[in-house]
């Protein structure tokens, strides 16, 4: 646990030097808007990811392991690459800084999918739930670390040293994967990387059967829909309630940040007690309505008590979402393909993050955010309805992932 906390921080660490830190390094130094803009795009590794994760699954580094080295390799690669920024000036060579922030995206994903697979790995299926919990907590602390403490350093030293100060962290994350206990293999590794490639989706459609199959990838398409809603115009609609940006920043970033760690510890702690099937039905129905707390602000107007119990009941309430969604996830992937299978399904689960919320203004144009408020309770509804084709209300655990078409095909290879 205590190795899943520090490499959940070095997973965390890189995500805002690409995005949120580096506008406000480039808004400083007077860069153009449209420029700040267009550096969202080099966050596309993060969305295609899964297109090179087999080589994690197919290859072994010669030291440390399986999971751990590639870890390693990808900090390393990390440290130098965010060190390399402070070499940078976003007002003389733009491009070159866009290319050095496109290296930190894809090594930052790379890191992504070697942990994803060692936490699916490492962890025994009763220790999911307080595994994706800790986890989730130490990459919470690094954005936190990286998009407020980095701002509050740079109104004292340059930008160059505080990304200079940042490399040095990602430095010591080696050290904590070094420390870090290597799974223990249980089946044979893919024997080529064609296998790698394809043998990640005959296995979770060989041991799930194409119809809950199918089921499965569209409930990880549709289970934080509401929630995603939510989260694309909570900003917005807080503003327009006539909250100061001061204000939201506070109570939605500090107090509702907190909410959400709360609420995945707590969700690791109660699902090692229920199981990952029934944590999926009470914390994705508490998900859901917890989106009726901003419905009855939208209705009682600018109310400072009231939007402090919203924002921290729907931050905790999708705390419990993450914590049963992560452990659901991980309980999908078998230990041959885990950094392939867990890399395709957390991409489907960015489907409704990113894509499917994108009309989300535009009805709220058309519906107002009291109607809208209760459309993003019937969007949840959905994901909920598919439970019972594939995690029914039991005390049992889900399924563990069976040996694949691989491993029948060369059985004496197997363990």
């Amino acid at each position: 646990m205590a190795a899943l906390l520090f490499l959940g921080f070095a997973s965390g660490l890189p995500l805002f030097l690409t995005s949120r830190t580096l506008q406000s390094w480039m808004t400083v130094e007077g860069v153009d808007l449209a420029s700040i803009g267009a550096f969202s795009l080099v966050g596309v590794p993060y969305s295609l990811k899964f297109l090179w994760s087999p080589l994690i699954d197919r290859y072994m580094p010669p030291f440390l392991g399986r999971r751990r080295g590639w870890l390693v390799i990808t900090q390393v690669g990390l440290t130098l690459a965010i060190a390399a920024m402070a070499l940078q000036n976003p007002t003389q060579a733009l491009q070159l800084l866009a290319v050095n922030a496109l290296l930190i995206a894809f090594l930052s994903a790379s890191q992504d999918i070697a942990f994803d697979a060692y936490r699916t790995d490492v962890l025994e299926e009763r220790e999911m739930g307080a595994g994706a919990a800790v986890a989730v907590l130490g990459y919470r602390i690094a954005l936190l670390l990286t998009g407020s403490l980095a701002l509050i350093l740079a109104d004292r030293i340059p930008w160059t040293a505080v990304y200079l100060c940042l490399a040095g962290l990602m430095a010591i994350s080696i050290v904590f994967s070094i420390w870090a206990p290597e799974p223990i293999l249980r089946d044979r590794p893919p024997s080529s990387l064609a296998e790698a490639i394809k043998m990640p989706f005959l296995e979770f459609f060989q041991r799930s059967g194409l119809f809950q199959g199918i089921a499965i990838l569209v409930f990880i398409v549709l289970y934080k829909l509401g929630d995603a809603l939510v989260n694309n115009m909570s900003l917005p609609f807080l503003l327009q309630a006539g909250f100061s940006q001061t204000d939201i920043g506070a109570i939605q970033g500090g107090m509702g940040l907190l909410a959400t760690i709360v609420g995945v510890l707590a969700g690791g702690a109660v699902l090692s007690q229920l199981g990952i099937n029934r944590s999926l039905w009470i914390f994705g129905g508490l998900q859901a309505v917890s989106n009726l707390t901003y419905l009855i602000l939208a209705q009682i107007g600018r109310n400072y008590p009231f939007m402090v119990v919203a924002i921290n009941i729907e931050n905790f309430c999708a705390g419990l979402g993450t914590a049963a969604f992560v452990a659901f996830l991980m309980s999908l992937c078998n230990q041959r393909f885990s950094a392939t299978q867990f890399a395709l399904l957390s991409s489907l689960m960015a489907v409704s993050r990113d894509i499917l919320v994108a009309p989300a203004g535009r009805i709220v144009e058309l519906t107002g955010w009291t109607t809208f408020f209760l459309l993003t309770l019937i969007a949840a509804l959905p994901g909920l309805l598919l439970l019972p084709l594939f995690a029914p209300w039991n005390p049992g655990p889900l399924p563990v992932p069976r040996p694949g078409l691989g491993d029948v095909e060369d059985s004496d290879h197997s363990e």
